[in-house]
């Protein structure tokens, strides 16, 4: 049997010095790390070599990470790691809403890059493997795991894999108020530490796109100091996973 090849990893970022420290980072634990130094190179090495993971800048000339990401999207579901210098939560909530997976503040260390890279590519396999929930269809939100589609008011909605991840969490336990250190733990890992900062960005990114409105959320509510539920819709056909 053949040695399985080590995952590839495309980094998009018109700043050399960062692609060299995301190789030695990388490469000494065992990932291939391919570099593109532009948007539409970035774009072309994820349609011609199909990578395992992206590292994608969000400040770059001509075409911006988060607009490369938006077009990454129309033709690939390849998990997205989002690079950037802002930090602030406009610019992670652009990141999601394009469709990243995670991201990271530069500076970064190395220890902090290999383990978020390790942990989307984990939720990458568990969401392959995973038992699919649902479907969901009431006529305003459906929902179909198994396909990886999702609509609301008839309109597509683009999900991230750790988005969808934590949809099925949640949908599968319907009508049951999960911890937050139980999707933390499910939907990150518990080796990854995802804070619980991070649990409501994703949360509240996610209402933004499912629910009529967001800030009076009709799906996904909130349990303060305890945890979220998924409200089973009302008519609509919602099946758990047990």
């Amino acid at each position: 049997m053949q040695p399985q090849a080590p995952p590839t990893i495309l980094v998009v970022d018109d700043e050399a010095r960062v692609a060299r420290l995301v190789q030695h980072a990388l490469g000494r634990h065992g990932f291939r790390v391919t570099w593109a130094a532009d948007g539409p190179s970035g774009m072309a090495a994820v349609r011609e070599d199909e990578p395992d993971l992206v590292l994608l800048d969000v400040v770059m000339p001509a075409m911006n990470g988060v607009e490369v990401c938006r077009r990454i999207r129309d033709f690939s579901d390849v998990p997205i790691i989002m690079l950037t210098a802002l930090g602030r939560e406009p610019e992670r909530i652009d990141g999601l809403e394009a469709g990243a997976d995670d991201y990271v503040v530069k500076p970064f260390s190395p220890n902090e890059l290999v383990a978020r890279v390790r942990a989307v590519l984990r939720r990458a396999r568990r969401a392959e493997a995973g038992r699919a929930a649902g479907p969901i269809d009431d006529g305003w939100l459906r929902v179909d795991f198994e396909q990886r589609q999702v609509s609301r008011g008839g309109e597509p909605v683009r999900l991230s894999r750790t988005e969808l991840r934590l949809l099925m969490v949640l949908v599968e336990n319907a009508g049951r108020v999960v911890p937050h250190a139980e999707l933390l733990a499910t939907v990150w890992g518990e080796e990854y530490k995802a804070s619980h900062e991070q649990l409501r960005t994703y949360v509240k990114y996610l209402r933004r796109k499912i629910e009529p409105a967001p800030d009076q959320p009709r799906y996904l509510l909130t349990q303060p100091g305890v945890g979220y539920l998924f409200r089973r819709p009302a008519g609509g056909a919602a099946r758990g996973a047990g």
